[in-house]
This record gives structure tokens, C-alpha cells and sequence, in this order.
């Protein structure tokens, strides 16, 4: 499996099976969503929510809004980061679905050149 980066973008390409023999390889094209981005966008959104209810709202005079901001920023990290990964899954199977499959022939004239046809 290779990949390579294009307009922001990692493109994908999955070989199938051929013969060994054969010149001519199918490859499936499509775009991939990078994971760590979404992580840390879901990370600082579960921030600002704990950020949004700890100086909202009016908690008890027993605890100050600092420490129910941290206490709610530790509770809320992992869920936000879990929605930044649930966006980048399904961004990832929309990509999955529009993929193309190209058909790669092998030149032997200058090394290793390779062309592609859409299959």
C-alpha cells in the first residue's frame, strides 16, 4: 500500500491482487482525512464547552470557577476528542465511497515511469 499527499489531502492507493506476471495493476484512488487534526479540533471544542459551562453558569461559593474550569476541561477532552474522530470516520467513508480505480501499466523505456488510465 502507498500513499502520497496531495492539496492538503493523503491520497491512498491500494493494490488488488493480480498475477505476478501481469504488467498492468489496478489501483484504487481515493482521499483520506489525516486524523491527528480532527483529535486536537475535538480536543479544543471540548475546551471551550467545559470553558462555556464553568463561567456561565453560577456554581456553589465552595468551589471557584477556575477549578470547576479545569475539573470540566479534564472531563471534556476525551469526549470532544471523540467527535473530532467520529468526523474524521465518517469524512474517511465519504472518501471511500467517491474512490477511483485507475489502471497502471508499467513503462520499461525510462526506468520506472509508471501511467495511468481511469479503469
Amino acid at each position: 500500500m502507498g500513499a502520497f499527499r496531495l492539496g492538503g489531502y493523503s491520497r491512498c492507493m491500494t493494490s488488488q491482487p493480480e498475477n505476478s506476471s501481469s504488467v498492468q495493476r489496478k489501483l484504487q484512488l481515493r482521499r483520506a482525512p489525516k486524523y491527528v487534526p480532527f483529535l486536537i479540533l475535538g480536543g479544543l471544542l471540548g475546551v471551550a464547552v467545559a470553558a462555556f459551562l464553568s463561567f456561565n453558569f453560577s456554581g456553589s461559593a465552595e468551589f471557584d470557577s477556575s477549578s470547576v474550569f479545569g475539573l470540566f476541561t479534564v472531563l471534556l477532552i476525551l469526549p470532544g476528542m471523540g467527535v473530532g474522530a467520529l468526523a474524521a470516520l465518517l469524512l474517511d467513508r465519504q472518501g471511500r465511497r467517491k474512490s477511483t480505480t485507475l489502471l497502471v501499466e508499467h513503462v520499461s523505456d525510462d526506468g520506472n515511469d509508471v501511467t495511468a488510465e481511469h479503469a
